[in-house]
């Protein structure tokens, strides 16, 4: 039976929103929070509009899904986004004890893969390369069109 709810499916929601930061003049990286099949929360960088060097998607859609299950831990849920999570962004889904981390792109310049996996909860299931070339065209496209 075919379901809707699968990696593909979530990565593209995830990429809706990088689009919307594309179109702001941000960083286009999205993110969602998905607990049992249903996005609970959904963000794109905003470290422009906000002024704020730490409002990345990940960390907007760790505050919005806190806010929904009215609790700091994540362990239940499951978030897409679109470039492998900086070191400050892992940092945060390990205080938040996520359950699983799916994304796009890698970053070999400042992924949080460069210092070791250790950044995450040991608990915290990891997969990648999920719709790898859409999250890094868009990403490529923005610095390019930058220069």
């Amino acid at each position: 039976m075919f379901s809707i709810f699968h990696n593909d499916y979530f990565m593209n929601q995830a990429l809706l929103e990088a689009r919307k930061a594309y179109e702001e003049g941000e960083t286009p990286i999205g993110a969602v929070v998905v607990c049992d099949n249903q996005i609970i929360a959904r963000a794109h960088n905003q470290t422009e509009r906000l002024k704020d060097v730490t409002a990345h998607a990940e960390i907007l859609a760790i505050t919005a899904a806190s806010e929904h299950l009215g609790s700091k831990y994540l362990d239940e849920c499951t978030l897409y986004v679109t470039l492998e999570p900086c070191v400050m962004c892992a940092g945060a889904l390990a205080w938040a004890q996520l359950g699983k981390l799916v994304y796009g792109a890698t970053d070999e310049k400042r992924g949080y893969l460069r210092f070791g996996n250790e950044l995450l909860h040991p608990k915290t299931k990891i997969a990648y390369g999920i719709l790898e070339q859409e999250c890094s065209d868009l990403i490529k496209r923005f610095f390019k069109e930058r220069r």
